[in-house]
């Protein structure tokens, strides 16, 4: 279900998209944005790893470099039965992780240095976990995608305000500012979709949900209140991350950290791994 969703919703981006150039260049408009959406999406497809690590400055390591983080992921990899992907350290205080690849077999996760230094093991386990289950889930290529359509139309929208004429210029000033509006809810909806699958999914990786929810507890609120300079430059990388850099419930890329926390203390109890608490409590943040 949450697949037919997704695809629904990035056939929508791309309509929008189409509607946007159909109505500043007609027929021709719309075939020129078809075949740039169509461009893009296969130069993320085979880059979007590549793009993504590099605008994070992230540094590989391995077993030698940083053997606890790294057999932390190689164990998690060998319990989802994934192939193991490339693990990546970003030198920000901002405490938080992402995951990126077009597929598992060209994966890689990342977590900053202001995460690992705040969490405990088990809860570095809980969100390293999350991140895994983003790339079996195939999420991060499509959230990929989204993004890089959604930032398309927001330049087509600017190039149309910018030469429009006057006789459409309703109907273009319309569709630029309703279409950058509308691809915005739709890449706020698949990813907070996404990231639900990937909080249960993860938690059956790891096998302890509680840990994942005190994680999100201790973080989301420093993720907010830390400077993070990628998202400052590129918003639309706040969507890769396991928790929001930005205060806002209607535009948030994710759903209330509450509502996530709660659903993985049902789990739990689904689970049998451990009595309910809630991990807002501060007993619980160990």
């Amino acid at each position: 279900m949450n697949m037919l969703k997704t695809t629904m919703l990035l056939a929508a981006l791309t309509a929008l998209f189409m509607a946007l150039g159909y109505t500043l260049g007609g027929s021709g408009g719309a075939m020129i944005s078809l075949l740039v959406a169509a461009g893009m999406n296969l130069f993320t497809f085979w880059n979007a790893d590549k793009i993504v690590l590099k605008m994070h400055n992230a540094r590989e390591v391995d077993a030698q470099s940083e053997p606890n983080f790294y057999g932390l992921v190689a164990n998690l990899a060998r319990r989802a039965n994934m192939p193991m992907p490339r693990v990546y350290i970003v030198d920000n205080p901002n405490p938080n992780a992402f995951a990126t690849g077009r597929n598992p077999e060209n994966a890689a996760v990342a977590a900053t240095t202001g995460l690992l230094s705040m969490l405990s093991r088990d809860e570095v386990e809980g969100v390293m976990a999350h991140e895994l289950a983003h790339v079996k889930n195939r999420d991060t290529l499509i959230m990929t995608m989204v993004a890089t359509i959604a930032g398309a139309l927001s330049m087509l929208a600017n190039f149309g305000m910018f030469f429009r004429s006057e006789r459409n210029g309703l109907a273009t000033l319309l569709a630029v500012l309703i279409a950058p509006f509308a691809a915005m809810i739709v890449q706020l909806a698949i990813s907070r979709t996404r990231e639900y699958g990937a909080d249960r999914t993860g938690a059956e990786i790891s096998g302890k949900p509680l840990a994942l929810a005190a994680a999100l507890a201790k973080i989301s609120g420093a993720a907010q209140a830390i400077p993070n300079p990628v998202s400052e430059r590129n918003p639309s990388a706040a969507q890769l991350y396991i928790v929001p850099t930005h205060i806002s419930e209607m535009f948030s890329t994710h759903p209330a950290t509450e509502n996530r926390i709660a659903e993985l203390e049902a789990l739990a109890e689904q689970m049998g791994s451990g009595p309910r608490r809630s991990a807002l409590d501060p007993l619980s943040r160990g």
